[in-house]
């Protein structure tokens, strides 16, 4: 049996034709008319009408003083054959409808005579998850890192070149409000930090003395300024304040990255902002701000004694005689930067605007061996690949945070970056909440009110929300569930395996399914259904699609040598419409991923997997592959269904990171 890869070229073939349609046309109306024209290719609204749709005939019809429709006539009589392409036909009042050669098409999947990819250049680096260092990670956070995750996963499958940052937030409030908690109201020395650390839950126990911490403030308004003194001891590695911040967010970092692992989330490098501080990154952004006078020392008001940017540079309409008030603090008046002034700097580095560089260190090592770095400040013996230098930047960060981002890009600006302005962009999402019943599930107290509200929303500083692991526990609980009652005849460590994988794909596919700016109301039930739009719903098409081969082999039987199906043979079979629609819904994936990345969805990547599951079970059901009698015919199916279970796989592991299991 010959040995196919699939993963060559799955992507491409759709996609590529859709290209050189685009060529041919356009060269034609170059070379026969004199004119430059963007030829657009569209999807028919119905699959009875072809392939592709060109609706260049209406574009031109201002220029060459005819009807849509004689355009399209002209077009169709004179356009050399273009290989793969059955015939055009005009339809409508001028559209150009496209028929591919069924057989080639088919054979050109088959065989792998695809083109090679051809990406852009240049890195991108995607920085995602930041979750401040001082507790647990929140299902809000788990939106942020798959959204970030899959969207790596894209870039990667596109062909490009990615970097994986996730910066820590090592010297910010929220880990100073942790310090101010151990130090202030536990009055624990170091040594006892660490022996909490050392304990499982760290991160948990962390959560709670936030909110306890939080509380003190709320009823003691004098005791912000224990904030104040552990910000600045933080900010200057000064003391017992500074070296419990120091343990606390190192602790919490590898919580975070033993959570995200659970969702085979990983990064490339952890950028620290103690490092920004201590090797004068920030030193160097803020004097390049001042001498471009992208900031300026407010004399007098509320602002006094602080450098600020003024509102003219991040906010449309503001005039250049704004008010102070009006302007963004970067460096508050004590001397201590706010977070956006350290972003700046930051973003600069990653374009590699400072001259500057990190240190870095080993963090940790991966299961799959993959080699995750950290930024520290003294040199390190073993060398590091080069980290920064970007591209373009991804940040994703809620939406909640659009106006400092903006800010950091009119840093950029005001700096005379512009192009770097252009290539950085906030990945922005909105907030996770949960729905009333879910909240129940988990243990949630709930008011009468609460519980007739569409969702309900969680606050870290309140201590009302689900921890990350929490979740993903109670999702393996009830999947486990159900695997036991399917299959309580496999080992226990499998049905644990399988419970897992499927929890997984159910919470990836929840956070996934939705466009970016959709408010998510989490649903246990909804997410772990195996009907409708789920992750278990298209684990299980792939599922099926193994089993097909897995009967093959219980029975004795193997795959035949797919090269026999020649391009007639392939034409015979594809003349069933069935067929040829099967065929294109599972070939499309390149167009999908093309189409997700330019729009920056994810969920455009996660509904493909989705049609492409309602395709397979249609096939699934509609034709006995095994138990068909004609041999070409036999052979025709047993290609189709290892093509679909290629792509369910392919799109579900490599893209969407949902692992299909062995059974459900």
């Amino acid at each position: 049996m010959l040995h196919w890869n699939f993963n060559e070229v799955l992507p491409r073939v759709f996609h590529q034709l859709e290209e050189q349609l685009r060529a041919s046309f356009a060269q034609f109306l170059s070379a026969n008319y004199g004119l430059e024209a963007q030829v657009v290719v569209e999807q028919p609204k119905q699959s009875s009408f072809g392939e592709f749709a060109l609706p260049i005939a209406f574009s031109l019809a201002r220029q060459l003083r005819k009807a849509p429709k004689a355009i399209a006539e002209e077009l169709v009589a004179k356009m050399p054959a273009i290989p793969g392409v059955a015939a055009l036909e005009v339809a409508g009042n001028g559209y150009i409808n496209v028929r591919l050669q069924r057989g080639h098409y088919a054979r050109a999947l088959l065989s792998g005579s695809a083109a090679a990819l051809n990406p852009a250049a240049g890195k991108v680096i995607v920085e995602h998850t930041n979750i401040n260092p001082n507790k647990a990670a929140h299902i809000g956070h788990l939106r942020n890192s798959v959204l970030g995750d899959t969207f790596v996963r894209m870039l990667r499958s596109a062909g490009r070149r990615v970097e994986v940052q996730n910066y820590i937030d090592n010297t910010g409030v929220q880990v100073a409000d942790v310090v101010v908690g151990f130090h202030y109201l536990e009055k624990k020395p170091v040594e006892e930090v660490k022996a909490l650390i050392a304990q499982p839950k760290f991160d948990y126990y962390c959560w709670d003395l936030y909110a306890r911490t939080s509380q003190h403030y709320t009823a003691n308004p004098e005791a912000i300024q224990w904030r104040r003194d552990t910000l600045h001891a933080i900010e200057h590695g000064e003391g017992t304040l500074a070296e419990i911040g120091h343990l606390v967010a190192d602790a919490i970092v590898e919580r975070h990255i033993d959570t995200m692992w659970r969702l085979a989330i990983a990064y490339d490098v952890f950028p620290r902002e103690s490092e920004i501080l201590h090797l004068k990154f920030w030193a160097k952004a803020f004097e390049q701000l001042k001498e471009r006078k992208a900031v300026y020392l407010v004399e007098e008001g509320k602002n006094q004694g602080c450098w600020v940017m003024a509102a003219s540079h991040f906010r449309e309409g503001a005039s250049e005689a704004a008010s102070d008030d009006d302007a963004k603090v970067i460096v508050r008046s004590n001397g201590t930067v706010t977070y956006v002034g350290k972003d700046i700097a930051y973003q600069m580095w990653k374009f590699g605007l400072l001259g500057l560089d990190f240190h870095y260190k080993p963090l940790r090592v991966y299961p799959d061996g993959h080699q995750a770095w950290v930024a520290t400040d003294e040199p390190c013996d073993l060398p590091a690949p080069a980290f920064g230098g970007g591209a373009e930047v991804y940040n994703v960060i809620d939406s909640r945070q659009s106006y400092l981002q903006d800010v950091v890009v009119a840093g950029l600006r005001a700096l005379g970056y512009d192009k770097q302005a252009e290539h950085s962009i906030h990945f922005s999402y909105e907030m996770v909440a949960l729905s009333p019943r879910t909240c129940v599930e988990l243990g949630i107290p709930l008011s009468e009110e609460d519980r007739k509200r569409p969702y309900v929303e969680v606050s870290g500083r309140k201590g009302l929300g689900v921890k990350a692991d929490d979740l993903i526990d109670k999702l393996i609980e009830k999947a486990r569930a159900e695997v036991d009652s399917r299959h309580p005849d496999k080992a226990e460590a499998e049905r644990v395996r399988v419970a897992t994988q499927i929890a997984i794909g159910a919470l990836r596919y929840f956070l996934l399914k939705f466009t970016r700016n959709t408010v998510i109301a989490f649903d246990l039930q909804e997410a772990l259904s195996f009907e409708g739009e789920t992750g278990p719903y298209v684990q299980y098409a792939a599922v099926r699609a193994r089993n097909i081969l897995r009967k093959l082999e219980e029975r004795g039987g193997a795959l035949p040598d797919f090269s026999q199906l020649d391009e007639a043979a392939l034409a015979r079979q594809l003349q069933a419409e069935d067929f040829w629609q099967l065929l294109i819904a599972a070939s499309k994936s390149g167009s999908a991923l093309d189409s997700a990345l330019s729009s920056g969805e994810p969920a455009a990547m996660a509904r493909y997997a989705f049609q492409l599951a309602q395709a397979f079970n249609a096939f699934y059901h509609d034709y006995p592959i095994l138990a068909e009698e004609n041999p070409e015919k036999r052979t025709f199916l047993l290609w189709l269904a290892v093509y679909f279970k290629e792509q369910l796989e392919r799109t579900l592991d490599q893209v969407l990171g949902i692992p299909v299991p062995d059974y459900m």
